[in-house]
């Protein structure tokens, strides 16, 4: 890989002191080396003019279904069970091989393209070898798996899995991808939610998950009628149930958590299990608003993510920061979820909700050279003079600042032009798979 140096650029570190300086930065192969008011060019076999530009973290996302992306515009102005059974799940059955490689893709390049390094990825029950490939290929830092179904009348026949293939599938796929590329691409066990799986394959999924020591992720709680549905099935609310099945440990990652109870929020809260936040989604939804500040006051770890295309519709951080604060301060204030709390929520908050905020989330010598450029010299993020920057990157920054990304030490955008993907045919073969897809319907 060689040695890469950024100079000039106002470091936004997000490490503990929260350090903000103007100077350099050194990577050598994929981690960061040194960093420093002024560093040698000597020492690089390439460098990067960043002067009067920002360089942060990368962000991390930690809800993310590459698999639906072909879907965008297709689910509009729907509640999410509906969304669910009319759209999504026969969307999702009528998937091969090469669409769900080009959904991944296109979400890859927005994703890349609007400055996410890191993602927590959810597929579909079929074809997840091609998700892999295309994540291979893009350069992602990555936590992916097969989602699992094996429970549900209303599931599509080609969705409806049988449990102990299911799981099969889920392992063979862990073992051939888990810790490809050095570790950038790492394997999750992904039931969907408690209403499509049955309690044999939820505890055969606890098992392997501590077998293997890889996360597991789920939705929970998202909608008030998922719960209804919980609670006739099972006896008991989500959490609450995971908990009593033995799946609420450190290594479970919860999607949406809206509609939580006090019991709920303290058995995350004991347990060490994670939670994302999915603005966009939850309001596009109509789902409610999750009670995040209170969360992040409890010490639970909290990131965000933008879901799916069909229920956003763009995978695009910073519009979800923006929501992230905003929303939050109807029913609670204006001085909750300040911009510094958000950014900390998109970068370190996220790689905590992973288990790797040893290895990326903050600049920090040893760390992984996951990071972004942005330029912020441009109409809507003036003023500079004595701006807050953290201020400037959530309220005021747009995708189109970002100029430069660099994961695991490679430059996979540069100059707003993505190196890992030919963009020209992505767009063209999505709108063929997209279109083949719907006549299958």
């Amino acid at each position: 890989m060689g040695t890469i140096l950024l100079k000039g650029a106002q470091l936004v570190t997000m490490n503990t002191e929260e350090e903000v300086f103007t100077g350099d930065l050194l990577i050598e192969d994929n981690k960061i080396k040194e960093m420093a008011v002024h560093i040698d060019e000597n020492l690089a076999d390439q460098v990067i003019d960043a002067r009067g530009k920002v360089l942060l973290p990368g962000f991390i996302q930690t809800h993310i279904h590459l698999c639906q992306t072909l879907f965008r515009g297709r689910a509009d102005d729907m509640e999410l069970m509906d969304w669910l059974r009319k759209r999504i799940w026969p969307l999702e059955a009528a998937h091969d091989e090469e669409s769900v490689y080009y959904s991944a893709m296109l979400g890859l390049g927005e994703l890349i393209s609007s400055g996410t390094t890191t993602i927590l990825d959810m597929e579909t029950v079929n074809h997840t070898e091609s998700a892999f490939q295309a994540m291979a290929q893009s350069g992602i830092r990555v936590i992916s798996g097969k989602v699992m179904m094996d429970h549900g009348d209303e599931v599509p026949e080609p969705l409806r899995e049988n449990t102990a293939d299911s799981l099969q599938q889920s392992v063979d796929l862990l073992e051939k991808w888990n810790g490809f590329g050095g570790g950038r691409i790492q394997y999750a066990f992904c039931p969907r939610f408690v209403v499509s799986c049955t309690e044999q394959l939820l505890t055969e999924v606890r098992d392997l998950s501590n077998k293997y020591h890889v996360k597991v992720h789920t939705h929970a709680s998202e909608n008030r009628g998922e719960i209804e549905l919980v609670e006739r099935e099972r006896g008991m609310r989500n959490i609450v149930y995971l908990d009593h099945i033995g799946l609420a440990t450190p290594r479970l990652v919860l999607a949406h958590c809206v509609w939580l109870s006090e019991e709920e929020k303290e058995i995350i809260r004991k347990r060490g299990v994670k939670v994302t936040h999915c603005p966009g989604s939850n309001m596009k939804l109509s789902s409610g608003i999750a009670d995040i500040p209170d969360l992040l006051n409890r010490q639970i770890a909290v990131g965000i993510g933008a879901d799916g295309a069909p229920c956003n519709n763009n995978l695009d951080m910073f519009q979800e920061m923006r929501m992230t604060a905003l929303i939050q301060k109807v029913p609670h204030g204006p001085t909750v979820m300040d911009a510094r709390t958000v950014l900390h929520m998109a970068t370190m908050g996220g790689a905590e909700v992973l288990g790797l905020s040893r290895e990326i989330g903050s600049l920090e010598v040893g760390k992984k050279a996951d990071m972004i450029l942005l330029d912020l010299d441009d109409f809507h993020t003036y003023p500079s003079y004595e701006t807050d920057i953290y201020s400037r990157i959530v309220y005021s920054a747009t995708r189109s600042c970002v100029e430069t990304v660099i994961i695991d030490g490679s430059i996979v955008l540069n100059n707003r032009k993505i190196q890992t993907i030919d963009r020209s045919i992505v767009l063209r073969e999505s709108d063929k798979c997209i279109a083949r897809l719907m006549k299958r319907l």
